[in-house]
């Protein structure tokens, strides 16, 4: 089938199956590539008909599609979305921990009678053994991963259950994937090429530019000043929105005191009992809940089209977050606003939350463990005694230099010539160390975007690697008139660039802005630097 066929088949099926008159040109971009069974990574903001880049294709291809999703609740949403068409080619099934032992084998029946085309399963459901051969014995011809940046450890909601995905796709038969995000940023699209080992994948970027989203910075010199700056914005605009804030005390102290200021809120965080976020989740969807004070933890399957407006009390860690969580706002159309409110002290804070860094002892034991014999992970919590986000990150970090692989039956064990666990558990901390100086250069990004009087769209967009040649016209200071259109290559290296520094390796050059360059290296991450310096002393080679 030829392209134009395929562009004429898809959209075809759009109109057919869902009334869409029109695809958009990034969707129907990754929709070929998935027709001609070729692996894609899609960067599409929210709202922009990601699920359809799988399930338009899914229709016409033989075989059943697996949708891999972190969240029960999103996955819900997207099989009542499916089934209230009353289509067989869109009739859509889970395996979950809220399906009972007789409800899963029947959703597996309905797949292999083909009655259903869709299986969504978590990646705890498929990792599995019994279940994820069961899965390969249905022969799925495409596999979608929604959130992918969660396999991400530079991703914002980062599950270490997700690393293991590459290996679990390997065990169902290797079928082309499909990886779908609203925001990566290109560290993140390189990891998740990575550990999905994507081959040569299909990537589509595309469309980060929210237009109706402004966005405004205010520097705030004290808390009073804060506050001042939330309760005009609530004041001014009644319509449902999320403030987040940094800690859990934060989200309780601040929804206490604006109830009591006379605005009803609620608070969300991840130290709440499952049931209870749940609930609140719930409420705020039906329009219950109007205010939600909440950390990072409320954040994927908040799929609610009329949050007007969304405010952030602290500098969130980096942009990947940041963008994240200001699309949540505006999914209707309509014009929405998002604040920063931020201090100095805030990037200290950020500081804090990065975190130490893992005991290089315990990465050494681990891997005389996995030299030894091949465990799986509950073998290993159960040896070493570390938690499952803990041994997750070791592990991973162990992969990443040699020390560890996956073997059959879910296991891991060491590689035939690796290195020794002495050396392993060096190399392992050196590059956790790495990992960790790529983190905080994103903070360091994030605080740059706050203190730019620049246009904030091309700031924003910049990080993760696209270009906007004109000012975006929706932020602050677009409307007060400091920014100023570019054409976004003045400078000595062209944007998007491969160059050298001698110290800092490899990187790619991501914008100017005004005497300034922003650089994202590989081993040290974000930098921003003077062009006139860069020029005068020939710190960067075309590489």
């Amino acid at each position: 089938m030829k392209l134009s066929t395929h562009s004429t088949t898809l959209r075809r099926a759009a109109r057919s199956l869902f009334g869409w008159t029109a695809l958009r040109p990034n969707q129907l971009a990754a929709m070929r590539a998935v027709m001609k069974r070729r692996d894609a990574l899609v960067v599409l903001p929210t709202g922009a008909g990601k699920s359809a880049i799988y399930q338009i294709p899914a229709s016409l291809i033989p075989g059943p599609t697996v949708v891999i999703s972190p969240l029960l609740a999103l996955q819900q949403d997207q099989i009542a979305a499916l089934n209230e068409r009353q289509r067989p080619e869109l009739r859509a099934v889970r395996i979950s921990s809220d399906e009972s032992a007789a409800q899963q084998a029947e959703a597996i029946e309905e797949i292999r009678q083909g009655r259903a085309e869709f299986l969504f399963i978590t990646p705890e459901a498929l990792s599995n053994p019994d279940r994820m051969a069961e899965v390969k014995s249905l022969k799925p011809a495409l596999v979608a991963i929604d959130e992918a940046h969660c396999i991400s450890a530079w991703g914002h909601d980062f599950r270490p259950d997700y690393l293991a995905l590459g290996h679990l796709i390997d065990g169902i038969g290797r079928p082309p994937v499909v990886a779908l995000t609203a925001t990566a940023s290109p560290p993140v699209r390189d990891d998740i090429v990575a550990r999905l080992r994507l081959r040569e994948p299909e990537i589509v970027v595309s469309g980060l530019d929210r237009p109706n989203l402004f966005l405004e910075v205010a520097h705030c010199p004290t808390e009073d000043y804060r506050w001042r700056r939330l309760t005009a914005l609530l004041r001014d605009d009644k319509r449902p929105g999320i403030i987040y804030v940094p800690t859990r005390r934060a989200a309780e102290e601040l929804a206490a005191r604006l109830t009591d200021a006379g605005w009803p809120t609620k608070f969300y965080h991840g130290g709440m009992p499952t049931n209870a976020r749940h609930e609140l989740h719930e409420a705020f969807l039906a329009d219950q809940v109007p205010i939600m004070v909440a950390t990072s933890a409320f954040g994927m399957g908040i799929d609610k089209p009329n949050i007007a407006w969304v405010v952030h009390t602290a500098l969130p860690d980096s942009p990947d977050s940041y963008f994240q969580e200001i699309g949540r706002a505006g999914r209707d159309g309509e014009p929405a606003r998002v604040l920063l409110l931020w201090r100095a002290e805030d990037v200290g804070l950020q500081r804090y939350f990065s975190g130490g860094l893992p005991d290089e002892t315990e990465l050494r034991d681990l891997a005389a463990l996995l030299r030894r014999q091949a465990r799986t992970r509950k073998e290993l919590r159960e040896v070493t005694g570390l938690g499952p986000r803990k041994l997750g990150q070791y592990l991973s970090l162990l992969e990443q230099v040699g020390a560890a692989e996956p073997r059959a039956k879910q296991k891991m064990g060491a590689p035939r010539y690796a290195p020794k666990p002495a050396e392993s558990g060096r190399a392992a901390l050196a590059e956790a160390e790495r990992q960790q100086t790529v983190t905080r250069s994103r903070t360091d990004m994030m605080r740059a975007f706050a203190e730019t009087t620049g246009c904030r769209g091309q700031a924003l967009l910049a990080y993760f690697g696209e270009q906007m040649s004109e000012v975006c016209g929706h932020c602050d200071n677009c409307h007060a008139g400091t920014s100023v259109a570019g054409d976004g290559a003045s400078g000595p290296f062209p944007v998007h660039s491969q160059v050298r520094h001698p110290e800092w390796g490899p990187g790619l050059v991501l914008s100017y802005e005004e005497d300034r360059m922003t650089v994202l290296f590989d081993e040290v991450g974000y930098k921003t630097l003077s062009v006139r310096v860069v020029s005068e002393q020939g710190l960067l080679t075309l590489d």
